[in-house]
């Protein structure tokens, strides 16, 4: 069983930045993916990013240029540091990963203010 926490969503001003944190329960050593999805009200669930445990990361085309993934392995903790902040980017944010089931964070929520 894993658990996914996810933390530093908030409210910003458009250009403004800030960093999630999620942290797992386990070590996200042998993680071979790990990514963050969101999902704005009437909106489908997307990718924002992944990471793989190589360090490979790719990005929505959305997103690209502003938003950077990182994991620290020591720390069991994936990072999403997002700048140049849209109102567009208001949404719930999840940490997702699959060891051969499918895991879910709880969610964080990021506001943009125009």
């Amino acid at each position: 069983q894993v658990q996914l926490v996810e933390s530093g969503g908030g409210l910003v001003q458009a250009g403004g930045s800030l960093r999630l944190s999620c942290a797992a329960s386990v070590s996200i050593f042998s993680f071979n993916y790990m990514g963050w999805y969101r999902q704005a009200p009437g909106n489908q669930r997307e990718l924002v990013a992944g990471i793989t445990n190589g360090g490979s990361s790719y990005y929505a085309d959305s997103v690209k240029g502003r938003f950077t993934i990182s994991r620290d392995n020591a720390k069991n903790t994936v990072y999403l540091q997002m700048n140049s902040l849209k109102p567009e980017d208001t949404a719930v944010y999840y940490c997702y990963t699959d060891t051969g089931r499918p895991y879910w964070g709880q969610g964080t929520q990021v506001t943009v203010s125009s």
